[in-house]
């Protein structure tokens, strides 16, 4: 398995289609809300590929000195595997290389903050409704 930064058009099209997928197919998050104004403009797009298929998704924004991680999607074939804390990690080695920033962000779905916290990540703040689905801020301090 492979993760690269998703650079070209087919590779973030793949991307998109693997949260359609993961979100708004298995997860019922309506369609307008799985995509925005970052995904073709300011986002870091990645990608795991395994056998030249896109198995696993994740994107980073700037939001002011944190690196804001989001739409993290792992194909159903491939949950268990490892594949998502690899994903994470790929990312956490990525966001110190972004100008300016002094933490990682994410809004965990509820279910996933046991997985968050293995990787280091302290959640913080009430729990909030995203897409309907209850989700909390965790944040993960860079090193300086």
């Amino acid at each position: 398995m492979e993760i690269i930064q998703a650079t070209t058009k087919s590779q973030r099209e793949a991307a998109y289609q693997l949260r359609y997928e993961v979100f708004v197919e298995e997860q019922n998050v309506p369609v307008e809300l799985e995509r925005d104004e970052h995904d073709e403009t300011d986002a870091v797009h990645f990608i795991a590929i395994q056998a030249d298929n896109v198995v696993g998704t994740a994107r980073i924004i700037r939001k002011g000195t944190a690196a804001k991680v989001q739409r993290v999607a792992v194909a159903k074939s491939h949950r268990g595997t490892g594949l998502g804390r690899s994903l994470m990690r790929h990312l956490m080695e990525f966001a110190p290389s972004m100008e300016g920033i002094d933490a990682i962000v994410l809004g965990a779905q509820i279910d996933a903050l046991p997985f968050y916290e293995k990787l280091g990540f302290v959640a913080e703040g009430d729990v909030f409704d995203d897409a309907g689905i209850p989700h909390r801020t965790m944040r993960y301090a860079l090193e300086s």
